[in-house]
């Protein structure tokens, strides 16, 4: 039976650049980085949120034939790829702390149906919202 989601793939152009991104700029920790033959393991996470991690995934790894990697380099540089919607309880604050940090954001903090949302890129191009739940929408309370 599946109980959650444990890690999940951020393709980065440069591990140890995207590794000083999530850790000096978003406040993240690093989670393990294990050599592995001819790459290198690397996992960062929220230190509030223990049981899922990023593997920070090398565009030039193995497991990527030639025309793979091309494909996914190309659309990473393009900035199309959406890697995810990270929880805060303060979207603005957040968003003045990792603008000074020199986040780049595309998308300023605006009130949604949803609650709160900024929308920012990672040092490859990758997007993500930074979504503050609105009370009333906060499915973690009634539904785990």
């Amino acid at each position: 039976m599946i109980t959650g989601l444990g890690i999940t793939t951020v393709w980065t152009f440069d591990q140890q650049r995207t590794k000083t991104f999530f850790t000096e700029k978003l406040g993240f920790e690093v989670r393990s980085e294990v050599p592995m033959g001819d790459m290198r393991w690397v996992t960062v996470g929220a230190k509030e949120q223990p049981g899922v991690e990023l593997a920070l995934m090398s565009l030039d790894g193995p497991g990527l034939d030639a025309e793979s990697s091309r494909a996914l380099k190309e659309l990473v540089g393009k900035g199309v790829i959406g890697a995810g919607a990270f929880r805060t309880d303060d979207c603005r604050g957040d968003y003045e702390t990792f603008r000074a940090r020199g986040v780049e954001f595309i998308q300023e903090p605006q009130e949604r149906p949803y609650g709160i949302e900024a929308i920012f890129r990672d040092d490859n191009g990758n997007w993500y919202s930074l979504t503050e739940r609105s009370e009333e929408l906060d499915f973690s309370k009634d539904f785990g």
